[in-house]
């Protein structure tokens, strides 16, 4: 199976990093793209601009990529990571492509250790997520598993401490906590939040102080800021 990656930044961190590119289309030339193509001895084809466009429906700026799928990792990596204090995300039902991309690269710019998102009720990793993350997918690690509940008992028992973003009664300010521990975020949706079940699971709940009449922040939005809140922290 292959996918269409467009838009420079996103093809150009394709083209450094290991997944496979089958060919390059380009509207005029680009020294630097066509560098990075030669240099793995990707065919390279210049097209009209509307003959792209007929291939996919964004913005691609002239560039697109034929690549291989996606490859996600198995959540056993997480006994590799180097990082002196672990740091994942978890992504509850987070359905809008361009929410998850957005999320992505806030966590590859932040140097968070791993995203995982569900199989079901998630969006995955395709051309609209790659184009959005700017390229971001090829940097971070992608972790897709069957259970959220089941990884959180699994994270739990290496050490880590599951933080739920949640606006409840229960829920403490999100500056409250010093983060100085191993931290898997998770993140719900903006419909519905985090499901029952995983929020039951987290052992803190925070929220983010809301002073408009609007109630909820944007999914990314609020990941950006929670993410950078413990980077802070540390």
């Amino acid at each position: 199976m292959s996918e269409l990656v467009y838009g420079k930044n996103s093809v150009r961190e394709i083209l450094k990093s290991e997944r496979k590119v089958l060919k390059l289309y380009l509207v005029k030339e680009d020294q630097e793209i066509e560098s990075l193509a030669k240099a793995k001895k990707i065919a390279i084809e210049y097209s009209l601009k509307e003959e792209i466009s007929r291939k996919v429906k964004g913005n691609h700026q002239g560039y697109l990529a034929v690549v291989e799928e996606y490859q996600y990792y198995d959540l056993s990596i997480v006994d590799s990571f180097d990082s002196k204090i672990p740091f994942v995300v978890i992504l509850d039902s987070i359905t809008d492509p361009h929410n998850l991309g957005a999320i992505i690269r806030t966590a590859e710019a932040a140097k968070v250790d791993a995203v995982i998102i569900p199989k079901n009720r998630s969006a995955e990793v395709n051309s609209t997520v790659t184009k959005t993350s700017t390229g971001a997918t090829e940097h971070v690690r992608i972790i897709r598993v069957n259970n959220l509940n089941q990884t959180i008992k699994v994270l739990k028992e290496k050490g880590y401490w599951i933080v739920g973003a949640e606006n409840t009664d229960k829920s403490i300010l999100y500056t409250e906590l010093k983060y100085d521990f191993p931290v898997a975020l998770v993140i719900g949706s903006e419909g519905k939040g985090i499901s029952q079940l995983v929020a039951k699971n987290c052992d803190y709940l925070i929220k983010i102080p809301m002073k408009g009449k609007i109630n909820s922040l944007n999914a990314s939005v609020s990941a950006g800021i929670l993410i950078y809140e413990i980077i802070r922290n540390r």
